[in-house]
């Protein structure tokens, strides 16, 4: 590290701390003109990029889906520790996908397993602007359609006769 007073090169660390946004921090100590002064160190993360639905791309950004899940849960009783929980887990998951690119769908699939976990309510808005429905017939019966299917047991190895009725009638 630089000294930001005389140029020298080396320094010690005197005193580090790991703040609550997951940066450092460290005192330092120029060993030329003994002046002190303090770093903070970040971790640098590289999200994949974001293929909107009519093919363009852009850089994932936590902000756009923490106001997402703000606007939905407007005037609920979520807070905004359990929103940022959500943010954490949901550019967890991007990262740990390890693709240079992810399909808007898919995160806003994850975002509505999220807020469904967090608030009913939430949940049916942010599927209401997020999903664009004819008419509220449709919105309906997309709802219904998801939960029947996640309360199907997919470790199950055969699948309900009701599966392939409801296929049919799709």
């Amino acid at each position: 590290m630089k000294c930001p007073f005389c140029g020298h090169n080396d320094d010690r660390v005197l005193d580090t701390r790991v703040q609550k946004d997951g940066s450092i921090k460290r005192r330092r100590e120029c060993l030329e003109c003994k002046a002190r002064f303090t770093t903070v160190e970040t971790l640098m993360l590289n999200y994949p990029m974001i293929v909107k639905k009519d093919g363009r791309r852009e850089p994932f950004s936590r902000e756009k889906i923490f106001k997402g899940l703000q606007a939905a849960c407007q005037k609920r009783p979520v807070s905004l520790t359990q929103l940022e929980a959500v943010v954490e887990r949901i550019s967890a998951w991007i990262i740990n996908r390890g693709e240079n690119e992810v399909p808007s769908r898919l995160i806003g699939r994850k975002v509505m397993a999220e807020l469904k976990q967090v608030d009913d309510v939430a949940y049916i808005r942010f599927a209401s602007v997020y999903r664009t429905f004819k008419d509220v017939q449709e919105f309906v019966e997309t709802l219904e359609e998801e939960e029947w299917i996640e309360s199907m047991d997919i470790n199950s190895p055969q699948l309900p006769l009701t599966y392939f009725n409801a296929l049919k009638e799709s």
